[in-house]
């Protein structure tokens, strides 16, 4: 993965609204994949910080989990994202 790409699924992964599918999709990163690029990436202190979000109830980060009314991963402000291809938004 180049740097950018890492740098991206870091953003993602600590994103709450952003479920670990969504990462799934644009990276093929499974989430233990991503817990072990966080781990080996962050500080110690970091990852610990983040894994504590990710499992307490504030998280919205396996879809099993989120309320069914919330169709989307991001918020409905941010530009378009499909296949880690950015979309400018149209004018």
């Amino acid at each position: 993965m180049s740097e950018a790409d890492i740098d991206r699924v870091i953003e993602m992964a600590w994103e709450d609204r952003t479920p670990f599918e969504a990462i799934a999709y644009q990276f093929n990163l499974s989430e233990s994949d991503v817990i072990k690029l966080m781990r080996n990436t962050l500080k110690e202190s970091s990852f610990k910080r983040w894994r504590k979000r990710v499992n307490s109830g504030v998280s919205q980060k396996h879809l099993k989990k989120r309320n069914s009314e919330i169709n989307r991963f991001k918020c409905s402000r941010q530009r378009s994202i499909s296949n880690n291809k950015i979309a400018k938004r149209p004018k």
